[in-house]
C-alpha cells in the first residue's frame, strides 16, 4: 500500500469512522482503498493519473465520487448513501461535518456505502459453489432492463463511433506493453493487437450503425462477477465505472461482454452461454453478436492491463502472480480469433414437447444461440414475453399473417446469428413442411449444416404439461389444450428427404444429451466444439 500522506492510516484509527471502535478492515484495488467499519464501507480514491483515469487532484476525486453515487443509485440506491468530505484536524482527520476552520477545504472525499457481506458477491458465491444457473437468467433480465432504461448516446457526442471505440482498445495494448517484459507475452500481445486492428476496420460500419440505432448507452462499464451482488435473493449491479465517460458510454454488447469474458476465464462457459442467451432473449439484440468476440477480447485486455498495472505496483510473489494473471487474460483475448463453426438448427414439435426446456443443454454446452418464436412473435407486436395477448385460436397474434411474419423474423435472425459465427437454434413448432423447407434452403444458401431436432412425447404427457404451463401463466407461450389439439391435427409428417436431417428426441423424461450428442455430431460434426 502506497499511502504517501498517511490519510488511509489516519482513517483507520479507531473512532475516526463511525463504528470503527472494533477496528477497520482495508481492501485495496489498483485505483482505490475501501475501508470497512461497522455497518458502512468507505471508498477513498487513490491520487493517480493512469491515462484512462485521472484522480490526481482533490477536485477530480470529488467529481468522481459524485459520479459514482449517481451512477450506482440506478441499480442499488439502498447501498450508495452519500459523498462525505475528509477534514484534516491537527494530527488527525475527521469525516463529514463542517470545516474545522473558515475557508478550509476538504483534504479528500469518501463515498459512503452500506456494508454488505463479501458472501453476497457473485464472485464469492461462484467460487463457493453457491450459485444456481437459474440466477443467471434473472441477472440477464436485470441487465437487459437496466440497459433499456439507460440514457442513449447520440451521434456526434464522441461516444460509440468507430474512432471512440478503438481508442481505449489501443490504449490497453500500449499500457500492457509498457509494463511487461516477457518476450512470449509480448509476442502474444502483438498477435492479439494485429487481430483487433484488422477486425476494427471490418467492424467500423457496424459500430457506427449501432450508435445510430441507439445501442450505445450510459452502461455499467465494469460488469464482472466482482461487481455483482445478491440482495434479498436477487442479483444486482454495483460499482459502475465513474472515472471515464468514454468507458461508460458504450455499446450494450460491450457491457455484457465483460461478464461473458469473466465467466469464460473462470472456466464457466456453460453459465456464460446461459447468461448470454437469456440476455439476448430479453433484449432482442441478436445483431449485437457480430461484435461480441471483439468486445470479449477487449474486455480480456482490460483485465490484462489491470493485472499489468498491479504487477508494476508490487514486488516478489505478488508481482509473479499478477504477471501470470495478465498472461491468462491475454490468452483469452487471443482465443476470440479462433475459427467458428456455425450451424442452423430448428426445434420442431407441438406445444409441451420440450423444445425450450429440453434444448437448454445445447445452449449451455454447445454455445447455441436459441431464438424462441413465442418471444419474437410478441416482440413483433410490441408485447413483453410474459404479457398475454388475449388472442383467440387462429386470430390476433396467432393469425396466419402474424405467423408468417414470425417465421420470416426467425429466418432473419438466423441469418444474423450465423453471419456472426454462431450456431443458431430456432425454437418454433415448424408443423408445416414448407416452414421447415425454407429454413433448410436458408442453411444451404449460408453454407452451414442444417438439423431438425424433432421433440415429442405421448399425447397425455403433452396435455398435462400444457395444462400446467397455462395455469402458471409465466411463459411466453399462450398455448392451451385446445391449441395443442389443433397442432396435433395440423402437423405434417417429415418427408423422406427431411428424415436424413432429423434427430428425434423423446421428452417423456429428460433426454440424455451425452447419448444424443453422438447422433447430433453425425448431422453437425462440430457439435460440442462450436463454443468459443
Amino acid at each position: 500500500m502506497r499511502d504517501e500522506d498517511g490519510l488511509v492510516q489516519a482513517l483507520m484509527r479507531p473512532g475516526v469512522l463511525p463504528g470503527s471502535e472494533a477496528g477497520v478492515e482495508l481492501i485495496e484495488t489498483h485505483i482505490s482503498w475501501v475501508l470497512l467499519a461497522g455497518d458502512y464501507a468507505w471508498k477513498l480514491k487513490k491520487p493517480l493519473d493512469l491515462g484512462f483515469l485521472d484522480f490526481s487532484t482533490v477536485e477530480r476525486r470529488r467529481e468522481a465520487c459524485e459520479a459514482e453515487l449517481r451512477l450506482n443509485r440506478r441499480t442499488v440506491p439502498e447501498l450508495y448513501e452519500a459523498v462525505v468530505p475528509v477534514w484534516r484536524v491537527g494530527e488527525g482527520v475527521r469525516v463529514d461535518g463542517d470545516p474545522p476552520a473558515a475557508g478550509a477545504g476538504p483534504d479528500d472525499y469518501l463515498v459512503r456505502m452500506r456494508r454488505f457481506e463479501q458472501s453476497a458477491l457473485l464472485a464469492y458465491r461462484l467460487a463457493a459453489g453457491a450459485l444456481t444457473p437459474e440466477l443467471f437468467d434473472r441477472l440477464a433480465r436485470h441487465v437487459a432492463d437496466f440497459h433499456a432504461a439507460a440514457a442513449v448516446a447520440k451521434p456526434g457526442e464522441g461516444f460509440g463511433d468507430a474512432a471512440a471505440v478503438l481508442a481505449p482498445v489501443r490504449q490497453n495494448f500500449a499500457q500492457v506493453r509498457e509494463r511487461i517484459e516477457d518476450p512470449a507475452l509480448l509476442a502474444e500481445l502483438a498477435r492479439v493487437e494485429a487481430w483487433a486492428e484488422a477486425q476494427a476496420v471490418m467492424l467500423a460500419p457496424v459500430f457506427d450503425a449501432r450508435l445510430a440505432e441507439g445501442r450505445v448507452r450510459e452502461c455499467h462499464g465494469d460488469l464482472h462477477l466482482g461487481n455483482l451482488i445478491v440482495l434479498e435473493g436477487e442479483p444486482r449491479l454495483f460499482d459502475a465505472i465513474e472515472f471515464s465517460a468514454e468507458l461508460r458510454w458504450t455499446d450494450v454488447v460491450a457491457d455484457i461482454a465483460f461478464l461473458v469474458m469473466d465467466l469464460q476465464l473462470r472456466g464457466r462457459n456453460l453459465l456464460a452461454n446461459r447468461f448470454l442467451n437469456a440476455w439476448l432473449e430479453r433484449s432482442g439484440d441478436y445483431a449485437g453478436l457480430r461484435l461480441l468476440p471483439w468486445y470479449v477480447s477487449y474486455r480480456a485486455m482490460v483485465r490484462a492491463k489491470i493485472a499489468a498495472i498491479r504487477a508494476s505496483q508490487v514486488d516478489g510473489e505478488a508481482r509473479t502472480q499478477s504477471v501470470a494473471e495478465c498472461a491468462r487474460y491475454l490468452a483469452l483475448a487471443a482465443a476470440q480469433a479462433r475459427p467458428t463453426a456455425p450451424a442452423l438448427l430448428i426445434a420442431s414439435g407441438v406445444s409441451g414437447s420440450g423444445k425450450s426446456s429440453q434444448s437448454q443443454p445445447l445452449v449451455e454446452q454447445c454455445g447455441v444461440i436459441r431464438v424462441r418464436a413465442d418471444v419474437e412473435r410478441k416482440r413483433l407486436f410490441g408485447l413483453d414475453a410474459e404479457v398475454a395477448s388475449g388472442s383467440a385460436l387462429g386470430g390476433g397474434l396467432y393469425s396466419a399473417e402474424a405467423t408468417a411474419r414470425t417465421y420470416a423474423r426467425l429466418a432473419e435472425l438466423a441469418r444474423a446469428v450465423v453471419a456472426a459465427g454462431y450456431p443458431v437454434l430456432l425454437d418454433a413448432t415448424f408443423l408445416k413442411r414448407a416452414q421447415r423447407r425454407s429454413l433448410s434452403e436458408l442453411a444451404d444458401a449460408l453454407g452451414v449444416p442444417f438439423v431438425i431436432l424433432a421433440f415429442d412425447a405421448p399425447s397425455e404427457v403433452l396435455r398435462e404439461r400444457v395444462r400446467r404451463r397455462a395455469e402458471a401463466g409465466k411463459d411466453a407461450s399462450e398455448a392451451d389444450v385446445a391449441v395443442l389439439d389443433a397442432q396435433l391435427r395440423a402437423r405434417e409428417p417429415f418427408e423422406e428427404e427431411e428424415l436424413a436431417r432429423v434427430l428425434s428426441i423423446d421428452t417423456r423424461s429428460a433426454p440424455d444429451w451425452r447419448v444424443l450428442m453422438h447422433s447430433l455430431r453425425r448431422l453437425w460434426p462440430a457439435a460440442g466444439t462450436a463454443d468459443r
